[in-house]
């Protein structure tokens, strides 16, 4: 035999497409030819491969070795190919046999062992959908390949393993191949990601309107910004918001950990990520960090790696303007599309911004603001970094004041997550029965048609929204958005409709910021 077949998976992004990996002996010079449009990590993958067989016992054949990527016009890219080559290589020389529609994804290294490699939950998703469910993997990425559902994951530890499974002896002589689930070698898979130390509500004290604007926007899923003097509380209200937020169900969590699986380079999960991300990038990042980027395909960034959780900008006043107004578009449709001229990548992005201000540079301008040091002009240019078009795809914009020492010194215990989560939950489950017909699952996704027709309120709920409307006030969007936090206040409170008060405090939630 002098032909090999065997499969692997390219990734774009989170999109995986099947590869065909064919190999052919020829009767010329040794040589090693790839083909297919590999990038440069894997046109190396034909030294790797020569040595890791050769390592395991292996040796390829010392004849020409053609190896073709197909289809050939689409570019290859990463070392999770040098199984595949390995394997039709082999199969082409008759030492192994190949057959049906076996997937090998796995980077060699030069002694023969299998390493673990990234994206490896959203390459075997790609493979399931396309109909090959048989896996072949590292053993450090086992754990993480079967959290597929109707994949049949084995895992190896050395290239020799994955042969004597597949029929070769690696002295030459060849045997049936094992059963399924008999595979030898280590099955130690990394651990899940440590969770963040548990950050609780009962900590925060006073703050009693900051906290609620706080599980409004848990229960709703709502943007937020947070304007007060350093020292009130944002970071603290902040960090506290993904823990009222409900698990994520099957889909969700798998979703996460595909663009988990992108970023945590060989380290693998070995269960699917059931609570919601929190990502916190510093002020100095970059639009790259942030929205994703990098050389070739674009690599996610923290607004994708927050997807189902919250995206935190703490000191927002402080990041590039471009970099804010970016976030514009996933706010609206909760993806980002990165293109790049090696291609396009498609991410997830349907996050929770939460934003931080200081109302001034020096941060003293709250109250009556006597001891702030910044001119007029220095607060303008600081706070109009945030521009209208971003804040007004903001739902809650709250101004926290200082805590008095009354507050902070009050024998009254705060209110523990725990309790306010069951609440949030039990709204969360209110609006999932409700919206279920029209395909969404939180207040914050509801069309504006919708709100203004199916989910019509009555004039007397929304006298002063419309006002405000008349004195243009609010936008559009603005008065959409109004009307998503009072069903969201609704909720909490166990109303079957908003009323004029639920109105009323999204709209005061709203106006606060200043942004229409």
């Amino acid at each position: 035999m002098t032909l090999g077949r065997a499969y692997g998976v390219g990734l774009v992004g989170l999109d995986g497409r099947m590869v065909e990996v064919e190999a052919d002996i020829g009767q010329t010079l040794p040589s090693f030819v790839l083909l297919g449009l590999p990038d440069a990590s894997l046109n190396e993958a034909k030294d790797r491969v020569r040595s890791a067989a050769k390592n395991a016992g292996l040796p390829l054949s010392r004849r020409r070795i053609t190896v073709n990527l197909m289809p050939a016009d689409v570019h290859k890219r990463g070392s999770g190919f040098d199984l595949a080559i390995v394997i039709a290589a082999l199969a082409a020389a008759g030492d192994i046999r190949c057959s049906g529609r076996r997937v090998f994804i796995a980077e060699l290294g030069l002694d023969g062992r299998l390493r673990p490699v990234r994206g490896i939950l959203p390459a075997v998703m790609a493979a399931v959908d396309a109909g090959y469910p048989e896996i072949t993997v590292a053993a450090a990425n086992a754990a993480e390949a079967a959290l597929v559902p109707g994949a049949a994951v084995t895992g190896f530890e050395s290239l020799a393993e994955v042969a004597a499974y597949l029929g070769a002896d690696p002295a030459g002589l060849i045997f049936p191949p094992q059963a399924d689930g008999e595979a030898t070698g280590s099955q130690e898979y990394a651990d899940s990601p440590v969770p963040l130390p548990a950050r609780d509500m009962a900590d925060i004290a006073g703050q009693s309107e900051a906290r609620f604007a706080v599980e409004v926007a848990a229960a709703g899923a709502h943007h937020l910004l947070m304007t007060g003097p350093p020292g009130a509380g944002k970071t603290m209200l902040a960090e506290r918001l993904p823990g009222l937020l409900p698990d994520l169900p099957d889909d969700q969590a798998m979703e996460v950990t595909a663009i988990h699986s992108l970023v945590r380079g060989g380290r693998s999960c070995s269960q699917l990520l059931r609570r919601p991300p929190f990502e916190s990038p510093h002020h100095t990042a970059s639009s790259a960090a942030i929205i994703g980027g990098g050389s070739g395909i674009a690599r996610p960034g923290a607004a994708s790696r927050a997807h189902r959780g919250v995206l935190f900008l703490d000191e927002a006043p402080e990041y590039d303007r471009r970099v804010l107004d970016a976030l514009r578009q996933p706010l609206e449709s909760g993806r980002l599309d990165l293109h790049r001229a090696g291609g396009t990548a498609s991410y997830p992005a349907r996050f929770q911004l939460v934003l931080a201000a200081n109302p001034c540079p020096c941060g003293l301008a709250s109250g009556k603001g006597i001891d702030c040091t910044c001119t007029a002009q220095a607060r303008r240019r600081y706070f109009s970094r945030l521009s209208g078009p971003l804040l007004d795809r903001v739902d809650l914009q709250l101004t926290v004041q200082r805590v008095s020492l009354r507050e902070l010194s009050g024998d009254a215990e705060a209110e523990p997550s725990r309790d306010v989560a069951r609440r949030v939950a039990a709204a969360r489950g209110v609006q999932q029965e409700r919206l279920r017909i029209w395909g969404c699952e939180t207040n914050a996704e509801v069309a504006g048609n919708l709100l203004r027709g199916q989910l019509r309120l009555p004039p007397r709920a929304t006298a002063a929204l419309d006002r405000a409307m008349d004195r243009q006030t609010l936008t559009a969007r603005g008065y959409d958005r109004v009307l998503r936090v009072a069903w969201s206040v609704a909720d909490l409170a166990g109303h079957t409709s908003p009323d004029a008060d639920d109105v009323g405090q999204a709209l005061g939630f709203r106006q606060q910021g200043g942004a229409a």
